[in-house]
């Protein structure tokens, strides 16, 4: 036999093994593969689990933001509501003096006399003006009259049996009351029966 016929018999051989049966890298090879592809279908499970976590994270957290959006807004809005209808609630204490005053200057003046009838006009028109004006911003006198002591509108200066009135009941107003839009800014000072 020549050298090639030599070659191409071994050649022929090798050809015939290889696809007789795997050698023991290939053998072994085979089942690394596999193992190696569960094992990134297995990964794949799971990173797409954890994506799926992430976006419900995610839109929960988005939904609690959102919520936490509208109520900052709501108390903003209501803050604001108060500052403008509350806003006049110093200035409106300081105007309170001055209508006891006309009142007190009413009550003193001889309302008999004619020649204080003229003052006694201006005064009660000024008075009435005042307090149309103020209940325009929301000024309002709190009620004393036939009522019973409510210690959110009223402060008793004093108690006095009377067996014409119930116990609690209002007797006397010394100061007059007054609501800013509900809110108290100053307390009734009352005479209380026992």
């Amino acid at each position: 036999m020549t050298e090639q016929d030599k070659n191409m018999s071994e050649n022929e051989n090798n050809i015939e093994t290889a696809t007789q049966e795997p050698t023991e890298t290939e053998a072994t090879s085979t089942p690394n593969v596999d193992e190696q592809l569960k094992a990134k279908d297995a990964r794949i499970a799971e990173l797409e689990q954890a994506l799926q976590l992430a976006k419900k994270n995610e839109s929960e957290a988005m939904i609690r933001a959102r919520a936490e959006i509208d109520n900052v807004r709501k108390r903003v809005e209501q803050d604001v509501e108060k500052a403008h209808k509350y806003a006049l609630e110093k200035f409106s204490n300081e105007l309170l003096p001055v209508i006891d005053n006309l009142e007190r200057a009413l009550e003193s003046t001889d309302k008999a006399n004619p020649e204080h009838q003229a003052t006694v006009e201006g005064l009660e028109l000024t008075l009435k003006s005042f307090l149309d004006t103020v209940k325009k911003f929301g000024i309002e006198v709190v009620n004393t009259d036939d009522s019973q002591l409510n210690p959110d509108l009223h402060q008793a200066i004093s108690m006095v049996e009377s067996p014409d009135h119930q116990s609690g009941q209002i007797i006397n107003t010394i100061q007059k009351g007054y609501t800013l839009n509900g809110r108290l800014i100053r307390p009734a000072m009352v005479i209380v029966a026992k």
